[in-house]
């Protein structure tokens, strides 16, 4: 006698699907790389932001130094006027403002950073609009507010290593400070240069 076995009946295998614990864990898991993905593209935001602001603050820093480079080159001021307007009587007088300015339009003189400024205006960063061609008008060009820039242009003798001072050189340091939307935290950027009195 032979035994014959069902071919149907075959050994089953017990199945189980994911527990509730197992879910829980991947859920926590992709949750901690979705708020790590979105804290990387804000940082990446916030430095967009700032590479921009450090480009327009090195703008504002080369247009200063560029007038009074051009102020001295014309001969349209004297040696003794580049520097801070520091007036002691009988000596000729520095006509560049102390201290950390508003980004003005340079007034009739037409050098950045002199007491005519204030009454030209601030001035204000235009970027062409859509078109990619200047219009001369916002809209339809871009424009930018710079109150979040000061400038600050500080002009000294050159000092020698030796002690004392060259008086046909000055240095030149402008420092230009701003702050950006997202961390509200003061950034410098500084130039500092020597001029001399010879063209």
């Amino acid at each position: 006698m032979t035994a014959h076995f069902n071919s149907s009946r075959t050994s089953t295998k017990h199945q189980r699907g994911f527990s509730l614990l197992e879910v829980m864990f991947s859920i926590v898991i992709m949750t901690v790389g979705l708020v790590s993905l979105l804290a990387v593209m804000g940082i990446a935001m916030a430095s967009t932001q700032t590479s921009e602001q450090t480009a327009i603050a090195k703008r504002l820093a080369n247009e200063a130094l560029e007038s009074i480079l051009t102020a001295r080159e014309t001969a349209q001021i004297q040696w003794s006027q580049i520097a801070n307007g520091n007036c002691v009587v009988g000596q000729a007088c520095g006509i560049f403002l102390s201290g950390a300015q508003p980004i003005n339009l340079p007034g009739v003189d037409g050098i950045i950073g002199t007491s005519d400024d204030a009454a030209a205006g601030a001035q204000v960063l235009e970027q062409p609009g859509p078109t990619g061609v200047f219009a001369g008008a916002c809209p339809p060009d871009i424009c930018y507010s710079l109150t979040n820039f000061t400038r600050t242009i500080a002009i000294t003798p050159f000092a020698l290593a030796g002690g004392g001072t060259d008086p046909t050189l000055n240095s030149i340091t402008i420092t230009v400070t701003y702050t950006t939307p997202q961390l509200h935290v003061p950034q410098n950027y500084i130039l500092n240069t020597v001029i001399s009195q010879y063209r």
